[in-house]
């Protein structure tokens, strides 16, 4: 099984950003560019998606966590389509 760190992208100057959601679960299928998580800078609320699709292997934040770019989100073991990704 290879998996693969899903992390926080480039969110501008931002660090130590509020972890104000956490909108999939372990063993979750998701498809390239769905939500992963929801953070709040001090000026606006951002999802981040997911980069391509796969399994969640596991999630290594909680909501409260605080992240910056780098942050590892989760572990996912990526595959090809997904059903019903159209």
């Amino acid at each position: 099984m290879h998996v693969t760190e899903i992390k926080v992208p480039d969110i501008g100057d931002y660090k130590g950003v509020p972890v104000i959601e956490v909108l999939v679960a372990t063993g979750d299928v998701v498809r390239e560019e769905q939500s992963l998580v929801t953070l709040e800078s001090d000026k606006a609320t951002m999802d981040v998606p997911s980069p391509f699709g796969g399994v969640v292997r596991e999630i290594k934040l909680r909501v409260g966590d605080a992240v910056s770019e780098g942050s590892v989100i989760l572990l996912m073991e990526p595959h090809g389509a997904v059903p019903g990704d159209q």
